[in-house]
C-alpha cells in the first residue's frame, strides 16, 4: 500500500467511519490504498509493526479525544523508525488549537475540518511529487519540515462518494454500523464542536436510501445514524423512518439523535408504528437551568422537551437515552439535583450523565474567567472544579455519574430503582459505596448485589430480592454511545 489509512477505535465493536469516506473518495489512488483499524487496548508498536509491514509511503491518521495519547506515540514510532514516511492527521482532535499539539509537531501535515476530498487532492500532489524527485529521508538531528496545515473546505455532499460498501461482512455481523443522512448543526452549544460547523447540509435522499437498501441487503440490520439532529428536517426524517417502517424485522435496530423539543405530528404518528425495541433515541436534555443554558447558548423548550418525552415514554416503544452535562460554568449542585429529578420524573429508560470537557476549539473555553473553570490537561479533558462546585464535590458528582451507569443504566437492577431514583438519595447510596470500596471500576456484578443488598438493609432498613444471574442486555443497552 503506498497510502494507510488508520485509526485506534474506542473499542473494537466500533468501526471507522471517516476512514471508509476518505477511502470512497480516493478515486484513482484506491488500488495503492488500504484500511488498517486498531483500538486503543493494543500495544503502540505492534501497531507500528503492522503498517510498515505494508511499506506506506503515506498513513493517514484520524485523531479523536479517545485516541490522542495512543495517537501520538504511534506517530512518534513511525516517525523514529521511518522518518521519510509522511503522515497525515485529520479528525475533530487536531483541527483546533492544532499549533498547540505536540502530535501535531511531530506530523507533516494536518488536514482541518471535513478531509473527504482534501486527503485525496493531496495524496495525489505528494505522490506526483515523489515520482518525479524522490525525497530524502531527513539526517539524524536535522531540523524537521515545517508542519504545513491544511484547511479543508466543506464538500458538496451530492459530490462524495458513500463509504457504505466498505463495511464487510464481518463489520455488518459484529460491529456498529455508522450511517449519516446529514451533517452539520444549527444550534450552537459552546460545550459542542457543533457550534463552530457550517450549517446543516442533508445528502441526497434517494441515494442515502439506496445504501440503506444495499446494507439491509447484506444482512445489517443494525443502524447507528451519527447526525445530530436527525429530526431537524421533519420530510426527510419521516421519510427515512417510512423507509424502515416498510421494511420491518424482528431484530432491527436504529439509533438516532433528536431535537428534544421538536417533534411534530408526522413524525408521531410514524414513530408508534414502530414496535418496542426497534428505536432508540439520544435526546440530550443537558440541563433544565435556563440561566445557564441561555449562557451557553443553548436553545430549548424545557416544557415541550419533557411533554415529548413523556409522549414517547407512553405513547411509544421508543428507548429514551436522555443526556445531562454535570459542571456546565454557574450551574450549582443544587441546580443539578433539581434537573436530574426533573428528568427522573419522566421515566426515561436510560439517564446518561456525563461531566462537562472543554472539547478543542469548543467556545467553552470563553467562561473560564467569569465562572472559575478548571480542566484536566489530560485527554478527555473533563472539569475538575468551577466557582460553584469544588473538586471534591466535582468528584462525588464524577462518582455519582459513574455508578448511576453501573447500577441504574445497566438495567441488572430493577429492584432497587424505587429505592435509589432520586439525586439526594442515589448521592447518599453513590458516598457509601465509594467509602465502602474505594473503587469506580472493576467492581464485579456478584459483588455489587452483595453491596445493594446490604446498604439497602443497613441504611435504608429495606430487604430486597436481588437476582444474582446476570439478566439478558438489551439491544439498547449493548448500542448505547
Amino acid at each position: 500500500m503506498d497510502i494507510v489509512l488508520t485509526t485506534l477505535n474506542a473499542k473494537y465493536p466500533h468501526c471507522a467511519f471517516g476512514l471508509r469516506y476518505l477511502f470512497a473518495n480516493l478515486g484513482d489512488l484506491q488500488s495503492q490504498a488500504g484500511i488498517l483499524e486498531f483500538d486503543i487496548s493494543q500495544r503502540s508498536l505492534d501497531i507500528t509493526e503492522q503498517i510498515l509491514q505494508h511499506s506506506p509511503k503515506i498513513v493517514g491518521l484520524g485523531v479523536y479525544v479517545w485516541n490522542v495519547t495512543q495517537s501520538a506515540q504511534l506517530v512518534a514510532d513511525l516517525k523514529r523508525l521511518r522518518p521519510e514516511l509522511i503522515v497525515v492527521l485529520g479528525g475533530p482532535e487536531v483541527s483546533y488549537e492544532t499549533e498547540q499539539q505536540p502530535i501535531c509537531q511531530q506530523a507533516d501535515f494536518v488536514i482541518t475540518g471535513e478531509a473527504d476530498l482534501a486527503f485525496a487532492t493531496l495524496c495525489r500532489d505528494l505522490l506526483a511529487e515523489r515520482a518525479s524527485r524522490p525525497l530524502p529521508a531527513p539526517r539524524t538531528g536535522e531540523t524537521p519540515v515545517q508542519l504545513k496545515i491544511i484547511a479543508a473546505t466543506p464538500p458538496d455532499l451530492a459530490q462524495l462518494a458513500l463509504p457504505y460498501d466498505l463495511y464487510d461482512d464481518r463489520a455488518i455481523d459484529h460491529r456498529v454500523i455508522y450511517v449519516e443522512a446529514s451533517r452539520g448543526c444549527p444550534f450552537a452549544c459552546d460545550f459542542c464542536l457543533s457550534a463552530l460547523a457550517i450549517p446543516v447540509r442533508t445528502f441526497p435522499l434517494e441515494r442515502f436510501l439506496a445504501a440503506m437498501q444495499s446494507l439491509l441487503d447484506r444482512g445489517c440490520r443494525q443502524f447507528k445514524f451519527v447526525d445530530r439532529t436527525f429530526n431537524l428536517n421533519s420530510n426527510t426524517s419521516a421519510a427515512i423512518l417510512e423507509f424502515f417502517r416498510q421494511r420491518l424485522r424482528p431484530d432491527l435496530f436504529l439509533h438516532f439523535e433528536m431535537i428534544p423539543d421538536h417533534l411534530p405530528a408526522a413524525l408521531r404518528q410514524l414513530l408508534q408504528q414502530f414496535p418496542p425495541g426497534t428505536l432508540q433515541f439520544e435526546v440530550g436534555i443537558q440541563t433544565f437551568n435556563e440561566a445557564v443554558a441561555a449562557r451557553i447558548h443553548r436553545r430549548q423548550d424545557n416544557a415541550v422537551a419533557e411533554a415529548n418525552i413523556r409522549w414517547l415514554r407512553t405513547e411509544t416503544g421508543v428507548h429514551v437515552h436522555a443526556d445531562l452535562i454535570l459542571g456546565l460554568p454557574g450551574e450549582n449542585v443544587e441546580s443539578i439535583a433539581a434537573g436530574f429529578d426533573r428528568l427522573v420524573a419522566l421515566h426515561p429508560q436510560e439517564i446518561q450523565v456525563g461531566m462537562l470537557k472543554r472539547l478543542r476549539g469548543a467556545p467553552i473555553a470563553s467562561h473560564d474567567a467569569d465562572w472559575g473553570m478548571v480542566y484536566s490537561p489530560n485527554p478527555p479533558y473533563e472539569i475538575l472544579q468551577t466557582n460553584r462546585i469544588d473538586f471534591s464535590t466535582m468528584q462525588r458528582l464524577r462518582r455519582f455519574a459513574r455508578y448511576w451507569d453501573l447500577v441504574a443504566n445497566s438495567g441488572n437492577f430493577p429492584e432497587a430503582q424505587p429505592g435509589l431514583a432520586g439525586f439526594q438519595q442515589f448521592l447518599n447510596f453513590s458516598d457509601w459505596l465509594y467509602a465502602e470500596t474505594r473503587q469506580t471500576h472493576g467492581i464485579a456484578r456478584a459483588r455489587l448485589v452483595e453491596l445493594l443488598t446490604r446498604y439497602f438493609q443497613d441504611e435504608l432498613g429495606q430487604v430486597i430480592e436481588l437476582v444474582r444471574t446476570p439478566k439478558a442486555a438489551s439491544r439498547q443497552a449493548k448500542h448505547r454511545a
